[in-house]
Order: C-alpha cells, then sequence, then structure tokens
C-alpha cells in the first residue's frame, strides 16, 4: 500500500510541492479579493474576508499536509533493505486526497466570494448572525392570515402547483406578495392567506402551517434565471448603463446590449403575458400573484439606458430603431408604452443638443447605431437602372 521507498520518496517529494503552490494560491486569492473589495466596494469589508473560515480551513491543511509530507520523507530510508513508515506515508495519502477535495471546493467558494452579492451576503449574515445571538429569536406573530419569509433572500422558485393543492385542502385563496425575483427581508410577509365570506371552510387559515407553505417558495442568494425573466432584461441593462458611463464611455458595447434587449422585447409583444391567478381543476382561484406588465418590460429595457446615453448618438439611434420595430408588432393596446419612449428619447436628445441637425442625426433609426441608417447609406439601384433617391429621416 505504500510502495517502496523510492515511490514513496517520490511521491511525497511531489506532493510536498504542490502543497506549497496551493497555500501560495490561497494567498494570492485572498489578496485579490482584498484589493478588489477595497477597490470596488469598501475597506471596512476587509476584516470579514481576511476571517474568512474556507481561506483559513485550505491554508491551515495545505500547509500541515507539507509538514506531514517532509517530516515523512525524513524517515524514509533506501539504503540496505530500506524502511517506509507505512501509517506516516498512509497519513500523507490521505491529507492528498482531503487537500484534493478542499482544493475544489475552496475555487468554488472564492469564485461565488469574489461576486457583489457574495461579499454583501457575507456581510449581512454577520450582522444577522450579531442579532440572533444578542437578541435572540423574534416574537412570533399572531396573525394566522400570514405567512412570513423563514430567512431573507431573493424568491427564485414558486412551486405554483403545491401552493395551488395546499389552497385547496384548506379551501382558501393564497396571495403570493413578492414578485418572483423580489428580495424578501427575513421575517416579512411572503404568504397571504384570505378567506371570503360563505365558503366552506371556516377557520380554514389557521390549519395551514407555515413550513407547509414555505418550503414551495424558494428563497436564494441572488436572482436566477429559472422563472426570473425580469433578471435577463435587468444585465442587460446593466451592461449597457455601465458601457455609457464614465470611465469607459463605450456606447458600442451599449449597442449591443440593446440588440439583446430588442430581440426579448420583439418576442413578447405579439404574445400573451401570463396571468397571476392561479386555478385549481374545479376553476377556483387558489393563488393569486402579482406578475411584469408589457408596460413594465418596456420601461426596465428603456427607462435607465434612454436616461444614461441620450448624449451618445449610437445609442438613441438604435433605441429609435428598437422602438419602431416594435411597434411594427405590437397590438394596438401596447402602443401606449412604446410611444412614450420615443417621446421621453425626443425630448432628452433635444436638451442635449442645441444644433437642429445634431438632434434629427441622433433621432434617426439605425440598427448598429451608426451604420445602417437612412442618413448614412445609399438606396438600391432600380431595376431600369434609375437610382433610388436617398432619403433623409424626417424630421422628428
Amino acid at each position: 500500500m505504500t510502495g517502496t521507498p523510492s515511490d514513496a520518496q517520490t511521491i511525497l517529494s511531489s506532493f510536498a510541492t504542490a502543497m506549497v503552490s496551493l497555500t501560495s494560491l490561497v494567498l494570492t486569492v485572498t489578496l485579490v479579493a482584498v484589493q478588489l473589495a477595497m477597490g470596488q466596494f469598501s475597506p471596512r469589508i476587509v476584516g470579514a474576508l481576511l476571517a474568512d473560515r474556507w481561506s483559513q480551513l485550505a491554508s491551515g491543511l495545505f500547509g500541515a499536509s507539507f509538514v506531514v509530507a517532509v517530516l515523512t520523507l525524513r524517515e524514509i530510508h533506501d539504503s540496505g533493505d530500506g524502511t517506509v513508515p507505512g501509517v506516516s506515508v498512509l497519513l500523507s495519502y490521505a491529507l492528498m486526497l482531503a487537500s484534493i477535495v478542499v482544493l475544489v471546493l475552496y475555487v468554488h467558494h472564492a469564485g461565488q466570494g469574489l461576486r457583489v452579492a457574495g461579499l454583501i451576503d457575507l456581510v449581512g449574515d454577520r450582522t444577522r448572525e450579531i442579532i440572533v445571538r444578542t437578541h435572540g429569536d423574534p416574537p412570533a406573530t399572531s396573525a394566522t392570515d400570514v405567512i412570513a419569509a423563514p430567512e431573507p433572500g431573493n424568491v427564485t422558485r414558486v412551486d405554483r402547483a403545491a401552493l395551488v393543492a395546499a389552497a385547496r385542502r384548506a379551501d382558501c385563496l393564497l396571495e403570493l406578495v413578492p414578485v418572483v425575483g423580489d428580495f424578501v427581508v427575513g421575517g416579512a410577509p411572503l404568504l397571504r392567506v384570505h378567506q371570503r365570506p360563505g365558503w366552506a371552510g371556516a377557520g380554514a387559515p389557521g390549519r395551514i402551517g407555515a413550513a407547509e407553505l414555505t418550503r414551495h417558495v424558494l428563497l436564494g442568494g441572488e436572482r436566477v434565471h429559472t422563472e426570473d425573466l425580469a433578471y435577463g432584461f435587468r444585465k442587460l441593462v446593466d451592461i449597457a448603463v455601465r458601457s455609457v458611463a464614465q470611465p469607459f464611455n463605450d456606447p458600442t458595447t451599449a449597442v449591443q446590449a440593446l440588440h439583446r434587449l430588442h430581440d426579448p422585447l420583439r418576442q413578447l409583444a405579439p404574445r400573451p403575458l401570463p396571468g397571476g391567478e392561479h386555478r385549481d381543476e374545479d376553476g377556483v382561484v387558489r393563488l393569486v400573484e402579482r406578475v411584469m406588465s408589457w408596460d413594465g418590460y418596456v420601461r426596465l429595457a428603456f427607462d435607465e439606458v434612454r436616461l444614461a446615453g441620450a448624449s451618445e448618438p449610437q445609442v438613441t439611434r438604435r433605441i429609435c430603431a428598437a422602438l419602431d420595430d416594435l411597434r411594427s408588432v405590437a397590438p394596438p393596446h401596447r402602443q401606449e408604452p412604446l410611444e412614450r419612449q420615443l417621446r421621453l428619447l425626443e425630448a432628452a436628445v433635444r436638451r442635449t443638443y442645441e444644433d437642429e441637425e445634431d438632434a434629427v442625426a441622433a433621432l434617426t433609426p439605425d440598427t448598429e447605431g451608426i451604420g445602417s441608417g437612412a442618413d448614412v447609406t445609399v438606396a438600391a439601384t432600380q431595376t431600369d437602372g434609375t437610382p433610388h433617391g436617398r432619403t433623409r429621416p424626417p424630421s422628428p
């Protein structure tokens, strides 16, 4: 099991060298996290990073494994018959396997911890622990019609079928208070139980256990794409707004983000959006929730980008092109939010540019920002050889 003296020496020498490298890796990642936190967030978060248990565990395990490997090498004698300290070598092998496992887990933990949400949750969770340790658990609420969130987190998934079944068994109506993707504070209302006059289940709210319902609403550390359509819009908007802000000033990146914002809106424009009512097999409404409207998606996609990029012709021209295309596919009852964006965009552009020609150019629809608009392209030649007249965009 331990091998010959020369085999054991070769393996332990490689292991000891690797442990030095892994210890350096942990220290380097910790320093990178500290520098990132100090530069991007707050110098006061450094203490929490230095006290991270995973970093301490990885450093301690790798350092201890190196010491054991070196001490075991000293006891291996390859002269004569040769002796191998079997227990020590086996212990080194066990530490080697444990180090591999901890390395994989530490890399995952470091990647999660370097995220903005990870750093914020690190401080928030420790603050919450102090409150619980110092002041105890919060007093139980006497309200039987409110189901509180057991812990803070974003609503990432809702098992609506299970909630409808639970409401049917209790003969009541459940209301999901937060929208999918919302952050819920610990102890805040997560569900409300409603009983209508004349229903058979008198006193039904008291028969629904909080644990039975809260396990059907998954709370996570941050938003995910599982059921949260608006989260995709939020990420793209953040990229677009950040790209036109100083010191980046990269409107081409904003145009690329607007491409991907335009596409899902065009897919949604002619489609019916899901309602917030969920019924049981008898057609009785058992669960209601708030859902994002068409106006909400349009505002989420364009409001912040329009305000941040009003001074960038590429951005304003791309927004105009997207809105013109959406108006061509959206049904009549969904036109008003698009018209509103065009009005606000024109007003913002005219406040930015004093010259009328600059304002007209900035409001010309162009799917590439500046590259395929009517004012920068030449029309194709007609079949009889006569060129089409070059069209100028109408004055807004």
